[in-house]
């Protein structure tokens, strides 16, 4: 997995985010689903969370020798996740909707910045460190970054059915 990944789904989400208002933004299909904007706070979220991933793999070598489960592994191998739609936590229905545009541009911009930083990092770090996925077993820092990247890409497949739906 290269930063370039990353960068290239990040910048999709940047550059696709420019045409909408803000009420396209909040607007719900249906109370059960999210905005585009909640999809956006959802991604803002869960990316800050494998950044935080990455950098605590990188500060040693604790739990190096545990391993990814197998439906993890097969999603690195594909790297992608599963062509369908995912059933979140229940706690997925309390994703609030953001502030502004600006909020999410702004956040999205921070996000690539900090990934591009904590890849240099990844690059040169002496440690093999890995933290736990709470359903995919362990990753390590490569593995974390790899996953943000599929999992910004994972979602463009729902900003699709919201693009449709609008």
């Amino acid at each position: 997995m290269k930063i370039e990944d990353f960068n290239h789904t990040i910048d999709i989400w940047i550059t696709e985010l420019e045409p909408y208002n803000f009420s396209q933004i909040c607007h719900k299909s249906s109370p059960e689903t999210w905005s585009l904007g909640q999809v956006i706070m959802h991604l803002i979220a869960e990316t800050n969370f494998y950044l935080q991933q990455i950098k605590i793999c990188l500060c040693g070598n604790e739990n190096s020798n545990e391993e990814a489960a197998s439906n993890g592994k097969m999603m690195f191998i594909k790297n992608s996740f599963p062509d369908q739609i995912i059933e979140g936590p229940a706690s997925n229905m309390l994703v609030q909707q953001p502030e502004s545009k600006t909020q999410l541009l702004g956040s999205l911009k921070d996000l690539k910045d900090s990934f591009n930083e904590v890849n240099a990092s990844i690059l040169k770090s002496p440690y093999h460190g890995k933290t736990k996925h709470p359903g995919l077993g362990y990753f390590n820092a490569s593995e974390w970054l790899q996953f943000a990247e599929m999992h910004l890409r994972h979602h463009l497949k729902q900003k699709e059915r919201i693009d449709h739906f609008l």
